[in-house]
C-alpha cells in the first residue's frame, strides 16, 4: 500500500470524497482554507458539486437542503465561521438530517487569531445552537486518522440521522504526514427512504421539518431525540489507551495535545513514574466508560488542553470526585510543550514538589 504525503486539510477532503461525499458548501477561513481549495478541484473529478457560499450561514442551510434530499454532504469552517452556522446546525439536528461538519479550531474568543486551539470544545460537545440536541464529535490526532475517521463520520451520520462534527485543532489542518490511502474505492451512500427527493404521483408524502407548534408534540420529538442520544452514548464511545494498565497517574488529552502527552508519558516512564494516557477519539459521546474503569487504580488525573479548561469538566464528571483531577493548559493559540507538561507531571507525581 503506497504512502502519500498529505496536509491535514487536504486529507479531510480526500477522506470525504472516498466516503461518498458528493456535495460541499463552505467559505474559506484560516486555518482550514486548504480543504475547500482541495475540494474545488476534487469534487468535479468524481461528479460532485463544490459551491463556495456567500457566507457560513448560507453554507449551513445549503447543507440542510442537500442532506434533506439524501446526499452525503459536508461543510467546514473555523471559530467565528462555525458560530455563524449554529442556527443552521440546530435546524439540521432538529430535522434529524445526516451531514458532516469540520471545525478546524483557531484561537478565540471573538475574532481571536489564526493560531491553533481547542477552545471550541464546549460549543461542539454541549450543542452550540438553540434547543436540546447533540452532535457526534470525532477528534483525530494524526493525518492518517483524519482519513480514517472521515469514513466513520459519514457512516455514523447516516446510521443515527444526526450531524457529525470532526473537531480538530489548527495544527492538524496544517500538518503534513505520510498517509496510506489504499486502493480508491468510493463508498456509496446508503438508501434513505425518508429523503425528500420529489414526490411521484401516488407516492408517499415525505416532509422534513423541525417545527412543532404544539408543545406536546415538540416534547415528544425531544424525547425521541434524547432516546437516540442515549443509544449513541452506549454504543459509540471511542478512545485510545497508552501505557495505562499499571499507571497511577493518568493524562487525558485529545488531538495534538494527546501527541504531546504521549511523549511525556514515555519520558515519565524513563524516570520510573507510572504514568499513562487516555486519548478520547469521540469527545461526544465522551468515553466515560474508560475513565470510570481506570479511576479504580489511578491515584490522580491530569487533563491537558489548548484552552482554559473545558474537557476537564467531562473528566471530573466521569471521575465523580473519587480522585483529584488537575489541569494544564495553554490558550489563545499557544501550544503546550512537552517539557512544561513533563514538569507538571513530575511536580504532581511527587506530591506537589518539583
Amino acid at each position: 500500500m503506497a504512502k502519500v504525503l498529505m496536509k491535514g486539510n487536504e486529507a479531510l477532503g480526500e477522506g470525504a470524497v472516498r466516503a461518498g461525499c458528493r456535495y460541499f458548501f463552505g467559505y474559506p477561513i484560516t486555518p482550514q482554507s486548504e480543504l475547500p481549495h482541495y475540494l474545488a478541484k476534487r469534487m468535479p473529478e468524481v461528479g460532485g458539486l463544490y459551491l463556495q457560499s456567500e457566507s457560513e450561514t448560507a453554507a449551513a442551510n445549503m447543507v440542510f437542503g442537500a442532506a434533506g434530499a439524501g446526499a452525503r454532504v459536508m461543510t467546514s469552517s473555523s471559530g467565528p465561521g462555525i458560530s455563524l452556522m449554529q442556527e443552521g446546525i440546530s435546524y439540521i439536528a432538529g430535522a434529524e438530517l445526516p451531514c458532516v461538519i469540520v471545525n478546524m479550531i483557531r484561537g478565540g474568543p471573538g475574532l481571536g487569531n489564526i493560531a491553533p486551539a481547542q477552545s471550541d470544545y464546549f460549543q461542539a460537545v454541549k450543542g452550540g445552537g438553540h434547543g436540546d440536541y447533540r452532535l457526534i464529535c470525532l477528534a483525530p490526532a494524526s493525518v492518517q486518522e483524519i482519513i480514517d475517521l472521515m469514513q466513520d463520520a459519514f457512516d455514523l451520520a447516516d446510521k443515527y440521522r444526526n450531524p457529525v462534527m470532526l473537531l480538530a485543532d489548527g495544527v492538524l489542518g496544517q500538518m503534513m504526514e505520510p498517509v496510506e490511502l489504499g486502493e480508491e474505492k468510493i463508498a456509496e451512500a446508503p438508501e434513505k427512504p425518508w429523503a425528500a427527493t420529489g414526490r411521484k404521483k401516488g407516492g408517499p408524502k415525505r416532509l422534513i421539518n423541525s417545527l412543532y407548534i404544539v408543545p406536546e408534540e415538540c416534547e415528544k420529538h425531544n424525547i425521541k431525540l434524547a432516546q437516540k442520544y442515549d443509544t449513541i452514548r452506549r454504543n459509540e464511545q471511542r478512545w485510545e489507551e497508552y501505557r495505562v494498565d499499571d499507571a497511577t497517574m493518568i493524562l487525558v488529552a485529545f488531538g495534538t495535545c494527546a501527541r504531546i502527552c504521549k511523549a511525556v508519558v514515555d519520558s515519565a516512564r524513563n524516570e520510573g513514574m507510572a504514568v499513562g494516557l487516555i486519548r478520547p477519539i469521540t469527545v461526544w459521546p465522551y468515553p466515560t466508560d474508560v475513565i470510570t474503569r481506570v479511576r479504580e487504580k489511578a491515584e490522580q488525573f491530569l487533563v491537558v488542553e489548548m484552552n482554559m479548561g473545558q474537557m476537564i469538566e467531562d473528566v471530573k464528571l466521569a471521575v465523580e470526585g473519587m480522585r483529584p483531577v488537575h489541569f494544564y493548559g495553554r490558550s489563545g493559540g499557544m501550544m503546550p510543550v512537552a517539557r512544561d507538561v513533563f514538569g507538571e507531571v513530575k511536580k504532581l507525581y511527587n506530591g506537589g514538589a518539583a
